[in-house]
């Protein structure tokens, strides 16, 4: 059995299996990955990202952001800070609301923004909205992504939380063949914990991390 690609512990139980993929749960982070022989290749990953239509005019994507925008935003302030959108598809509307409240945002995303001179850099905030659960190699992005933000500095993510195992069965959220790594709010917990940082999970899916030091 593979080890955690979040915290490499080499215990996970069986936690769900469909008619497509198996799933495990690791025992010391909870985290539910996907077994890696499910996952998908490159070249099929983007032509699924291609067929998102998230647009700059779309008011009911701008209503869906306002709810991580919003806390976000409030904990930055008014004062124009430097931020990052990571992960930020082909259509960055976060990063133009973040721009309408006066800040300035970099864009990074592996696929339609891959300009890595951003990631040498450090910022005031990160933002990560709707990626991080297709990240297969959670401990290594997350730690990037730590990086890039400045002590103080807030890392914002919004992904939908696993729950127990009759929850997840009927979830429509693992039926999305990208995504791949299911976080909990124990899977923060850890995280939270393991790199010293500051938690607040603000409603169902949005998670503010404060780096401290």
């Amino acid at each position: 059995m593979q080890s955690c690609p979040l915290c490499q512990h080499s215990h996970a139980d069986d936690f769900h299996q469909d008619k497509r993929r198996r799933y495990y749960r690791c025992q010391q982070c909870h985290l539910v990955y996907v077994d890696k022989a499910d996952h998908l290749d490159s070249d099929t990953e983007k032509a699924h990202y291609d067929l998102h239509e998230n647009n700059l005019e779309d008011e009911g994507y701008r209503t869906f952001l306002s709810r991580f925008a919003e806390p976000l935003l409030q904990r930055v302030g008014e004062t124009p800070q430097q931020g990052l959108d990571f992960g930020c598809g082909p259509g960055p509307l976060l990063a133009h609301m973040m721009r309408e409240a006066g800040h300035h945002v970099e864009l990074y995303d592996i696929y339609y923004a891959p300009d890595k001179r951003v990631l040498t850099k450090q910022y005031d905030f990160v933002s990560c909205t709707e990626a991080i659960e297709h990240f297969y190699q959670p401990q290594n992005e997350l730690e990037l992504l730590l990086s890039l933000v400045k002590p103080g500095g807030w890392l914002g993510i919004m992904t939908k939380l696993a729950r127990d195992e009759s929850a997840f069965a009927t979830w429509h959220y693992k039926n999305d063949l990208t995504h791949v790594s299911f976080f909990s709010k124990e899977t923060f917990e850890f995280v939270a914990k393991r790199y010293q940082l500051e938690l607040e999970f603000v409603g169902n899916d949005v998670i503010l991390l404060r780096k401290t030091q």
